[in-house]
């Protein structure tokens, strides 16, 4: 009967760290997982302050002459008139330097899921060995 005792417990250990095994395996292609979506995002928020830079360049480029010119028609002040196009640029480049912003955020890379995964996990092999 000793010996049975011996081979079960062998088994259980066995098993236990095939278990353990295959959970470490399964934490580690969720957190292969989580960290891609993160990536990806982070790439989405590194393409909006590219589209900030060409759409600021673009716009002082093509618009900012034919806007200070027509808004010069109804100010009668070319400085006056380069002001008030020059701010409503640099509002709108602005606006996506904060959205693109909120994407990089370090925040945004942390893989939440995962690690909230790993303590449910400990929580019942602490719970299974009690």
């Amino acid at each position: 009967m000793a010996d049975g005792q011996g081979s079960s417990l062998q088994g259980l250990v066995g098993d236990a760290l095939r278990d353990a095994a295959d959970l470490a395996s399964k934490e580690f292609a969720l957190f292969r997982a989580e960290m891609s979506e993160n990536v990806a995002g982070f790439a989405k928020g590194a393409g909006m302050f590219g589209a900030a830079a060409v759409f600021a360049v673009a716009s002082l480029i093509w618009l900012t002459q034919a806007l200070v010119y027509g808004l010069e028609l109804i100010v009668h002040s070319r400085w006056l008139s380069a002001l008030i196009v020059g701010a409503a640029l640099a509002i709108i480049a602005g606006a996506f330097v904060f959205a693109g912003k909120s994407l990089i955020s370090a925040s945004s890379l942390e893989p939440k899921r995962t690690i909230r995964q790993i303590k449910r996990d400990t929580e019942i092999l602490t719970e299974r060995t009690s």
